[in-house]
Protein backbone atom coordinates (compact mmCIF):
# COMPACT_ATOMS: atom_id res chain seq x y z
CA UNK A 1 0.00 0.00 0.00
CA UNK A 2 1.68 3.46 -0.66
CA UNK A 3 2.45 6.01 1.96
CA UNK A 4 -0.51 8.19 1.08
CA UNK A 5 -2.78 5.84 1.45
CA UNK A 6 -1.73 4.85 4.92
CA UNK A 7 -1.52 8.28 6.00
CA UNK A 8 -5.36 8.71 4.88
CA UNK A 9 -6.14 5.61 7.30
CA UNK A 10 -4.12 7.15 9.83
CA UNK A 11 -6.98 9.83 9.69
CA UNK A 12 -9.74 8.34 8.98
CA UNK A 13 -10.84 7.07 12.55
CA UNK A 14 -10.90 10.18 14.90
CA UNK A 15 -9.14 9.63 18.18
CA UNK A 16 -9.73 11.48 21.66
CA UNK A 17 -7.72 11.79 24.36
CA UNK A 18 -6.01 15.36 25.29
CA UNK A 19 -9.11 17.96 26.05
CA UNK A 20 -11.05 16.05 23.49
CA UNK A 21 -7.98 15.94 20.99
CA UNK A 22 -5.60 13.16 20.04
CA UNK A 23 -3.29 11.37 22.49
CA UNK A 24 -0.55 12.31 20.02
CA UNK A 25 -1.19 16.21 20.53
CA UNK A 26 -0.13 15.30 24.20
CA UNK A 27 3.76 14.37 22.95
CA UNK A 28 3.88 17.20 20.57
CA UNK A 29 2.62 19.79 22.75
CA UNK A 30 5.27 18.80 25.71
CA UNK A 31 7.94 18.45 23.03
CA UNK A 32 7.71 21.89 21.51
CA UNK A 33 6.71 23.68 25.11
CA UNK A 34 10.46 22.27 25.98
CA UNK A 35 11.47 22.97 22.39
CA UNK A 36 10.63 26.54 22.32
CA UNK A 37 11.36 26.97 26.29
CA UNK A 38 15.14 26.09 24.99
CA UNK A 39 14.96 28.48 21.64
CA UNK A 40 13.02 31.87 23.69
CA UNK A 41 15.28 31.18 26.81
CA UNK A 42 18.41 31.35 24.40
CA UNK A 43 17.02 34.39 22.05
CA UNK A 44 15.90 36.23 25.23
CA UNK A 45 19.59 37.24 26.21
CA UNK A 46 21.28 36.52 22.60
CA UNK A 47 21.60 40.37 21.91
CA UNK A 48 22.56 41.41 24.75
CA UNK A 49 25.30 38.82 25.22
CA UNK A 50 26.35 39.75 21.60
CA UNK A 51 26.35 43.83 22.51
CA UNK A 52 27.35 43.95 26.44
CA UNK A 53 31.36 44.88 26.63
CA UNK A 54 33.64 41.54 27.64
CA UNK A 55 33.85 43.06 30.92
CA UNK A 56 29.56 42.63 31.45
CA UNK A 57 30.53 38.87 30.47
CA UNK A 58 29.47 39.80 26.32
CA UNK A 59 30.71 39.92 23.40
CA UNK A 60 31.58 43.43 22.73
CA UNK A 61 30.03 43.87 19.38
CA UNK A 62 28.83 46.99 17.52
CA UNK A 63 25.21 47.41 18.55
CA UNK A 64 23.62 47.75 15.34
CA UNK A 65 25.81 44.51 14.06
CA UNK A 66 24.72 42.67 16.97
CA UNK A 67 20.97 43.42 16.13
CA UNK A 68 21.36 42.39 12.54
CA UNK A 69 22.88 39.46 13.29
CA UNK A 70 19.93 38.68 15.53
CA UNK A 71 17.69 39.15 12.63
CA UNK A 72 19.94 36.85 10.17
CA UNK A 73 19.94 34.36 12.97
CA UNK A 74 16.04 34.21 13.37
CA UNK A 75 15.97 34.39 9.11
CA UNK A 76 18.37 31.12 8.95
CA UNK A 77 16.37 29.38 11.81
CA UNK A 78 13.23 29.12 9.63
CA UNK A 79 15.00 29.56 6.48
CA UNK A 80 16.82 26.35 7.32
CA UNK A 81 12.80 24.53 7.88
CA UNK A 82 13.14 23.94 4.00
CA UNK A 83 15.78 21.06 4.50
CA UNK A 84 13.91 19.61 7.21
CA UNK A 85 10.88 19.68 5.40
CA UNK A 86 12.95 18.19 2.03
CA UNK A 87 14.51 15.25 3.98
CA UNK A 88 11.14 14.96 6.07
CA UNK A 89 9.51 14.32 2.82
CA UNK A 90 11.87 12.29 1.04
CA UNK A 91 14.12 10.23 3.45
CA UNK A 92 13.26 9.78 6.82
CA UNK A 93 9.88 11.20 8.15
CA UNK A 94 8.90 14.00 10.05
CA UNK A 95 9.30 11.77 13.20
CA UNK A 96 12.87 11.44 12.91
CA UNK A 97 13.34 14.60 11.87
CA UNK A 98 12.08 15.99 14.86
CA UNK A 99 14.46 13.78 17.13
CA UNK A 100 17.46 14.48 15.00
CA UNK A 101 16.72 18.41 15.48
CA UNK A 102 16.37 18.33 19.28
CA UNK A 103 19.68 16.96 19.26
CA UNK A 104 21.35 19.50 17.06
CA UNK A 105 19.52 22.28 19.27
CA UNK A 106 20.71 20.63 22.40
CA UNK A 107 24.41 20.94 20.92
CA UNK A 108 23.68 24.36 19.82
CA UNK A 109 22.97 25.87 23.62
CA UNK A 110 26.00 23.16 25.25
CA UNK A 111 28.09 25.16 22.82
CA UNK A 112 26.85 28.56 24.31
CA UNK A 113 27.40 27.58 27.84
CA UNK A 114 31.19 26.70 26.94
CA UNK A 115 32.61 30.61 27.67
CA UNK A 116 34.99 32.88 26.23
CA UNK A 117 35.03 32.03 22.25
CA UNK A 118 33.47 33.94 19.50
CA UNK A 119 34.22 30.27 17.58
CA UNK A 120 31.78 28.58 19.56
CA UNK A 121 29.15 31.48 19.30
CA UNK A 122 29.05 30.61 15.41
CA UNK A 123 29.47 27.04 15.92
CA UNK A 124 26.15 26.96 18.34
CA UNK A 125 24.22 29.45 15.96
CA UNK A 126 25.08 26.60 12.85
CA UNK A 127 23.77 23.65 15.38
CA UNK A 128 20.71 25.31 16.09
CA UNK A 129 19.34 26.89 12.76
CA UNK A 130 20.49 22.89 11.18
CA UNK A 131 18.56 21.54 14.78
CA UNK A 132 15.47 24.23 14.37
CA UNK A 133 15.32 23.34 10.83
CA UNK A 134 14.81 20.14 11.37
CA UNK A 135 12.36 19.97 14.26
CA UNK A 136 10.19 23.35 13.96
CA UNK A 137 8.27 22.51 10.63
CA UNK A 138 7.89 18.76 11.39
CA UNK A 139 6.55 19.04 14.08
CA UNK A 140 4.00 21.30 12.93
CA UNK A 141 2.74 18.91 10.19
CA UNK A 142 2.69 15.95 12.33
CA UNK A 143 0.10 17.79 14.32
CA UNK A 144 -1.73 18.01 10.88
CA UNK A 145 -1.77 14.01 10.59
CA UNK A 146 -3.70 13.91 13.90
CA UNK A 147 -6.47 15.59 12.30
CA UNK A 148 -8.73 14.69 8.83
CA UNK A 149 -9.15 17.37 6.47
CA UNK A 150 -12.75 17.72 7.47
CA UNK A 151 -12.20 17.16 11.46
CA UNK A 152 -13.70 20.90 12.89
CA UNK A 153 -11.36 20.32 15.43
CA UNK A 154 -8.45 20.98 13.54
CA UNK A 155 -8.00 24.78 14.65
CA UNK A 156 -8.71 24.31 18.23
CA UNK A 157 -6.38 21.47 18.01
CA UNK A 158 -3.37 24.13 16.55
CA UNK A 159 -4.63 26.80 18.98
CA UNK A 160 -3.61 24.41 22.12
CA UNK A 161 -0.66 23.23 20.40
CA UNK A 162 0.45 26.96 20.12
CA UNK A 163 0.01 27.75 23.71
CA UNK A 164 2.39 24.91 24.22
CA UNK A 165 4.68 26.39 22.69
CA UNK A 166 4.03 29.73 23.93
CA UNK A 167 4.16 28.14 27.61
CA UNK A 168 7.82 27.52 27.04
CA UNK A 169 8.56 30.93 25.55
CA UNK A 170 6.95 32.68 28.41
CA UNK A 171 8.71 30.73 31.06
CA UNK A 172 12.13 31.10 29.44
CA UNK A 173 12.94 34.44 29.70
CA UNK A 174 11.87 34.66 33.69
CA UNK A 175 14.32 31.77 34.03
CA UNK A 176 16.96 31.52 31.73
CA UNK A 177 16.65 35.85 31.20
CA UNK A 178 16.92 36.25 35.01
CA UNK A 179 19.92 33.74 35.53
CA UNK A 180 21.80 34.75 31.89
CA UNK A 181 21.34 38.54 32.82
CA UNK A 182 21.79 38.69 36.42
CA UNK A 183 24.76 36.02 36.71
CA UNK A 184 26.15 34.54 33.91
CA UNK A 185 25.03 34.29 30.46
CA UNK A 186 26.68 31.03 30.40
CA UNK A 187 24.95 29.35 33.05
CA UNK A 188 21.48 31.13 31.34
CA UNK A 189 22.65 28.91 28.29
CA UNK A 190 22.75 25.62 29.85
CA UNK A 191 19.39 25.55 31.16
CA UNK A 192 18.46 26.36 27.89
CA UNK A 193 20.30 22.60 26.85
CA UNK A 194 18.78 20.98 29.66
CA UNK A 195 15.36 21.83 28.49
CA UNK A 196 15.89 20.72 25.39
CA UNK A 197 17.07 17.22 26.75
CA UNK A 198 13.63 17.41 28.83
CA UNK A 199 12.23 17.59 25.21
CA UNK A 200 13.20 14.49 23.77
CA UNK A 201 12.57 12.62 26.45
CA UNK A 202 9.51 12.85 26.33
CA UNK A 203 9.27 12.64 22.81
CA UNK A 204 11.27 9.28 22.67
CA UNK A 205 9.34 7.87 25.41
CA UNK A 206 5.75 8.77 24.19
CA UNK A 207 5.65 9.29 20.76
CA UNK A 208 5.17 5.04 20.28
CA UNK A 209 2.19 4.88 22.51
CA UNK A 210 0.67 7.97 20.81
CA UNK A 211 1.49 8.97 17.70
CA UNK A 212 1.51 5.83 15.92
CA UNK A 213 2.13 5.96 12.38
CA UNK A 214 1.74 10.09 12.52
CA UNK A 215 5.24 11.37 11.38
CA UNK A 216 6.50 8.02 10.30
CA UNK A 217 5.68 7.84 6.66
CA UNK A 218 7.38 9.26 4.00
CA UNK A 219 5.39 11.14 1.23
CA UNK A 220 7.60 10.97 -1.41
CA UNK A 221 10.41 8.46 -0.80
CA UNK A 222 13.71 8.54 -2.90
CA UNK A 223 14.86 5.78 -5.48
CA UNK A 224 18.44 4.15 -4.42
CA UNK A 225 19.16 6.08 -7.86
CA UNK A 226 18.35 8.99 -6.71
CA UNK A 227 19.44 9.24 -3.23
CA UNK A 228 22.97 8.06 -4.59
CA UNK A 229 22.50 11.41 -6.95
CA UNK A 230 21.57 13.78 -3.68
CA UNK A 231 24.71 12.71 -1.66
CA UNK A 232 26.79 13.44 -4.40
CA UNK A 233 25.20 16.69 -4.97
CA UNK A 234 25.21 17.69 -1.11
CA UNK A 235 28.57 16.54 -0.68
CA UNK A 236 30.13 18.66 -3.99
CA UNK A 237 28.09 21.58 -2.86
CA UNK A 238 30.11 21.28 0.59
CA UNK A 239 33.38 21.21 -1.03
CA UNK A 240 32.44 24.38 -2.93
CA UNK A 241 30.95 26.26 -0.05
CA UNK A 242 34.25 25.67 1.74
CA UNK A 243 36.20 26.67 -0.93
CA UNK A 244 33.92 29.92 -1.40
CA UNK A 245 34.16 30.87 1.96
CA UNK A 246 38.06 29.97 2.49
CA UNK A 247 38.65 32.27 -0.40
CA UNK A 248 36.18 35.04 -0.13
CA UNK A 249 36.73 36.04 3.85
CA UNK A 250 40.93 36.36 3.44
CA UNK A 251 40.00 38.68 0.52
CA UNK A 252 37.46 41.08 2.48
CA UNK A 253 34.72 40.13 0.32
CA UNK A 254 32.54 38.00 2.69
CA UNK A 255 31.86 40.84 5.65
CA UNK A 256 28.87 40.34 8.03
CA UNK A 257 27.46 43.00 5.80
CA UNK A 258 27.86 41.53 2.85
CA UNK A 259 26.64 38.22 4.34
CA UNK A 260 23.23 39.92 5.49
CA UNK A 261 22.87 40.90 2.04
CA UNK A 262 23.21 37.25 0.58
CA UNK A 263 20.63 36.22 3.23
CA UNK A 264 18.39 39.18 2.38
CA UNK A 265 18.08 37.82 -1.16
CA UNK A 266 17.99 33.99 -0.08
CA UNK A 267 15.10 35.44 2.00
CA UNK A 268 12.82 36.32 -0.77
CA UNK A 269 14.54 33.96 -3.56
CA UNK A 270 13.84 30.66 -1.65
CA UNK A 271 10.46 30.88 -1.22
CA UNK A 272 10.03 32.15 -4.93
CA UNK A 273 11.74 29.22 -6.17
CA UNK A 274 9.70 26.88 -3.79
CA UNK A 275 6.06 28.17 -5.46
CA UNK A 276 7.60 27.76 -9.10
CA UNK A 277 8.68 24.21 -8.08
CA UNK A 278 5.31 22.83 -6.57
CA UNK A 279 3.49 24.75 -9.21
CA UNK A 280 5.19 23.26 -11.82
CA UNK A 281 5.27 19.80 -10.55
CA UNK A 282 3.36 16.99 -12.34
CA UNK A 283 2.84 15.78 -8.60
CA UNK A 284 0.34 18.76 -8.49
CA UNK A 285 -2.99 18.26 -9.51
CA UNK A 286 -4.79 21.26 -10.73
CA UNK A 287 -6.41 21.94 -7.75
CA UNK A 288 -3.71 22.09 -5.47
CA UNK A 289 -2.71 24.65 -8.11
CA UNK A 290 -5.45 26.67 -7.61
CA UNK A 291 -4.95 26.50 -3.83
CA UNK A 292 -1.47 27.63 -4.15
CA UNK A 293 -2.20 30.76 -5.88
CA UNK A 294 -4.53 31.41 -3.23
CA UNK A 295 -1.74 31.03 -0.33
CA UNK A 296 0.71 33.52 -2.41
CA UNK A 297 -1.11 36.77 -1.30
CA UNK A 298 -1.71 34.90 2.58
CA UNK A 299 2.36 34.62 2.34
CA UNK A 300 3.12 37.85 1.77
CA UNK A 301 0.95 38.81 4.23
CA UNK A 302 2.58 36.84 6.82
CA UNK A 303 6.27 37.97 6.16
CA UNK A 304 4.90 41.56 6.53
CA UNK A 305 3.28 40.31 9.82
CA UNK A 306 6.51 38.55 11.08
CA UNK A 307 8.88 41.80 10.09
CA UNK A 308 6.80 43.52 13.24
CA UNK A 309 6.56 40.59 15.26
CA UNK A 310 9.97 39.19 15.56
CA UNK A 311 11.28 43.04 15.92
CA UNK A 312 10.39 42.15 19.71
CA UNK A 313 13.71 40.34 19.82
CA UNK A 314 15.22 43.18 18.25
CA UNK A 315 14.47 46.70 17.82
CA UNK A 316 11.69 46.08 20.67
CA UNK A 317 14.72 44.26 23.10
CA UNK A 318 17.11 47.01 22.37
CA UNK A 319 14.46 49.49 23.41
CA UNK A 320 13.24 47.69 26.65
CA UNK A 321 17.35 47.74 27.69
CA UNK A 322 18.02 51.64 26.54
CA UNK A 323 14.79 53.62 26.37
CA UNK A 324 12.28 51.84 29.22
CA UNK A 325 12.58 52.81 32.83
CA UNK A 326 13.57 49.44 34.28
CA UNK A 327 13.00 51.12 38.34
CA UNK A 328 8.91 50.96 38.13
CA UNK A 329 6.55 50.08 41.10
CA UNK A 330 9.08 49.46 43.15
CA UNK A 331 10.61 46.58 41.16
CA UNK A 332 13.86 46.27 39.54
CA UNK A 333 12.50 44.86 35.85
CA UNK A 334 15.12 42.70 33.78
CA UNK A 335 14.85 43.71 29.86
CA UNK A 336 15.06 39.88 28.41
CA UNK A 337 11.50 39.82 30.99
CA UNK A 338 9.74 41.33 28.30
CA UNK A 339 10.28 38.57 26.09
CA UNK A 340 7.89 36.86 28.12
CA UNK A 341 5.08 39.37 26.93
CA UNK A 342 4.15 37.70 23.85
CA UNK A 343 4.03 34.05 25.48
CA UNK A 344 1.99 34.86 28.35
CA UNK A 345 -0.97 37.02 26.40
CA UNK A 346 -1.31 34.15 23.93
CA UNK A 347 -1.71 31.92 26.85
CA UNK A 348 -4.42 34.23 28.16
CA UNK A 349 -6.06 34.61 24.96
CA UNK A 350 -5.52 31.49 23.03
CA UNK A 351 -8.55 29.59 24.55
CA UNK A 352 -10.43 32.31 23.96
CA UNK A 353 -9.68 32.41 20.51
CA UNK A 354 -10.08 28.87 20.16
CA UNK A 355 -13.38 28.53 21.91
CA UNK A 356 -14.37 31.56 19.38
CA UNK A 357 -13.78 30.07 16.61
CA UNK A 358 -15.67 26.96 17.29
CA UNK A 359 -18.09 28.85 18.58
CA UNK A 360 -18.68 30.82 15.37
CA UNK A 361 -18.12 27.50 13.31
CA UNK A 362 -18.97 28.34 9.84
CA UNK A 363 -19.80 32.07 10.78
CA UNK A 364 -16.29 32.62 11.26
CA UNK A 365 -14.17 35.22 9.01
CA UNK A 366 -12.64 33.43 5.80
CA UNK A 367 -8.71 32.26 6.36
CA UNK A 368 -8.08 35.50 3.88
CA UNK A 369 -10.15 37.99 6.90
CA UNK A 370 -8.12 36.49 9.41
CA UNK A 371 -4.48 37.56 8.22
CA UNK A 372 -6.38 40.85 7.17
CA UNK A 373 -7.21 41.21 10.84
CA UNK A 374 -3.75 40.02 11.96
CA UNK A 375 -1.98 42.70 9.59
CA UNK A 376 -4.01 45.30 10.89
CA UNK A 377 -3.24 44.77 14.88
CA UNK A 378 0.41 44.40 13.38
CA UNK A 379 0.29 47.74 12.36
CA UNK A 380 -1.49 48.96 14.82
CA UNK A 381 0.94 47.98 17.75
CA UNK A 382 4.22 49.78 15.85
CA UNK A 383 1.80 53.07 15.54
CA UNK A 384 1.24 52.82 19.14
CA UNK A 385 4.97 52.13 20.09
CA UNK A 386 6.15 55.59 18.37
CA UNK A 387 3.81 57.64 20.55
CA UNK A 388 5.80 57.86 23.82
CA UNK A 389 8.62 59.81 21.53
CA UNK A 390 5.80 62.08 20.15
CA UNK A 391 5.15 62.85 23.50
CA UNK A 392 7.83 62.83 25.94
CA UNK A 393 10.91 63.04 23.06
CA UNK A 394 14.12 60.63 21.93
CA UNK A 395 15.93 61.37 25.52
CA UNK A 396 13.54 60.19 27.87
CA UNK A 397 12.86 56.63 29.63
CA UNK A 398 9.62 55.45 28.83
CA UNK A 399 6.96 54.19 30.85
CA UNK A 400 7.32 50.12 30.87
CA UNK A 401 3.39 49.63 30.29
CA UNK A 402 3.58 51.18 26.28
CA UNK A 403 5.71 48.10 25.60
CA UNK A 404 3.36 46.05 27.38
CA UNK A 405 0.24 47.44 25.42
CA UNK A 406 2.45 47.13 22.22
CA UNK A 407 2.85 43.26 22.75
CA UNK A 408 -0.26 43.30 23.88
CA UNK A 409 -1.64 44.49 20.62
CA UNK A 410 0.46 42.39 18.23
CA UNK A 411 -0.67 38.92 20.02
CA UNK A 412 -4.09 39.95 18.60
CA UNK A 413 -3.12 40.07 15.36
CA UNK A 414 -0.68 36.82 16.02
CA UNK A 415 -3.58 34.88 17.61
CA UNK A 416 -5.51 35.78 14.01
CA UNK A 417 -2.80 34.66 11.40
CA UNK A 418 -0.32 32.46 13.08
CA UNK A 419 -2.27 28.97 14.09
CA UNK A 420 -4.88 29.83 11.34
CA UNK A 421 -1.87 30.17 8.69
CA UNK A 422 -0.40 26.88 10.33
CA UNK A 423 -3.66 25.00 9.94
CA UNK A 424 -4.45 26.51 6.36
CA UNK A 425 -0.83 25.40 5.12
CA UNK A 426 -1.60 21.59 6.01
CA UNK A 427 -5.38 22.28 4.31
CA UNK A 428 -3.45 23.86 1.10
CA UNK A 429 -0.38 21.92 0.72
CA UNK A 430 -0.16 19.33 -2.37
CA UNK A 431 -0.07 16.18 -1.20
CA UNK A 432 3.04 15.50 -2.49
CA UNK A 433 5.02 18.51 -0.38
CA UNK A 434 3.10 18.05 2.33
CA UNK A 435 6.18 18.57 4.94
CA UNK A 436 7.76 20.75 2.61
CA UNK A 437 5.17 22.99 2.63
CA UNK A 438 4.79 23.76 6.32
CA UNK A 439 8.51 24.49 5.67
CA UNK A 440 7.45 26.87 3.22
CA UNK A 441 5.34 28.82 5.95
CA UNK A 442 8.42 29.45 8.30
CA UNK A 443 10.10 30.90 5.02
CA UNK A 444 7.54 33.51 5.52
CA UNK A 445 9.44 34.26 8.94
CA UNK A 446 12.57 33.53 7.25
CA UNK A 447 12.12 36.31 4.30
CA UNK A 448 10.47 38.73 7.24
CA UNK A 449 13.89 38.52 9.17
CA UNK A 450 15.80 38.20 6.12
CA UNK A 451 14.66 41.90 5.39
CA UNK A 452 14.87 43.07 8.95
CA UNK A 453 18.46 42.89 8.90
CA UNK A 454 18.08 45.22 6.17
CA UNK A 455 16.18 47.61 8.28
CA UNK A 456 17.32 47.58 11.72
CA UNK A 457 20.18 49.21 11.05
CA UNK A 458 18.24 52.30 10.33
CA UNK A 459 16.72 52.56 13.58
CA UNK A 460 17.78 55.02 15.95
CA UNK A 461 16.17 56.69 18.55
CA UNK A 462 16.06 60.08 16.85
CA UNK A 463 13.88 59.10 13.97
CA UNK A 464 12.46 56.19 15.90
CA UNK A 465 8.81 58.10 15.00
CA UNK A 466 9.38 57.63 11.50
CA UNK A 467 10.58 53.74 11.89
CA UNK A 468 7.64 52.81 13.60
CA UNK A 469 5.17 54.64 12.05
CA UNK A 470 6.18 54.00 8.19
CA UNK A 471 6.25 49.61 8.81
CA UNK A 472 3.38 50.03 10.95
CA UNK A 473 1.25 51.87 8.47
CA UNK A 474 2.58 49.77 5.72
CA UNK A 475 1.55 46.61 7.81
CA UNK A 476 -2.33 48.34 8.09
CA UNK A 477 -2.50 49.27 4.07
CA UNK A 478 -1.62 45.52 2.73
CA UNK A 479 -4.66 44.63 5.16
CA UNK A 480 -7.01 46.50 4.25
CA UNK A 481 -5.94 45.38 0.44
CA UNK A 482 -6.25 41.19 1.60
CA UNK A 483 -9.53 42.08 3.19
CA UNK A 484 -10.82 44.07 0.04
CA UNK A 485 -9.86 40.75 -1.92
CA UNK A 486 -10.46 38.29 0.90
CA UNK A 487 -13.51 37.06 -1.42
CA UNK A 488 -11.43 36.34 -4.47
CA UNK A 489 -8.71 34.65 -2.46
CA UNK A 490 -11.50 32.24 -1.20
CA UNK A 491 -12.60 31.08 -4.00
CA UNK A 492 -9.03 29.59 -5.25
CA UNK A 493 -9.30 27.79 -2.09
CA UNK A 494 -11.08 25.28 -3.85
CA UNK A 495 -13.74 24.29 -1.09
CA UNK A 496 -11.14 25.05 1.46
CA UNK A 497 -12.40 26.92 4.71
Amino acid sequence: MADLDKQKIVKSVPQRGFFGHPKGLFTLFFTEFWERFSYYGMRAILVYYMYYEVSQGGLGMDESTALAIMSIYGSLVYMSGIIGGWLADRIFGASNAVFYGGIFIMLGHIALAIPGSISLFFISMVLIVLGTGLLKPNVSSVVGELYSEDDERRDAGFSIFYMGINLGGFIAPLVVGTIGMDYNFHLGFSIAAVGMFLGLIIFIYTKKKNLGLAGTLIASPLSPAERKKVFLTVGIGAVLLAVVVAITIPLGLLTFNSFITVVGILGILIPTLYFIVMFRSPRTTSVERSRLIAYIPMFIAAIMFWAIQEQGSTILANYADKRTQLDFAGLHISPAWFQSLNPLFIIILAPMFAWLWMKLGKRQPTIPRKFALGLLFAGLSFLVILLPAYFGGEHSLVNPLWLVLSYLIVVLGELCLSPVGLSATTKLAPAAFSAQTMSLWFLSNAAAQAINAQIVRFYSPANEMAYFGVIGGAAILLGILLFAFSSKIQGYMKGIK
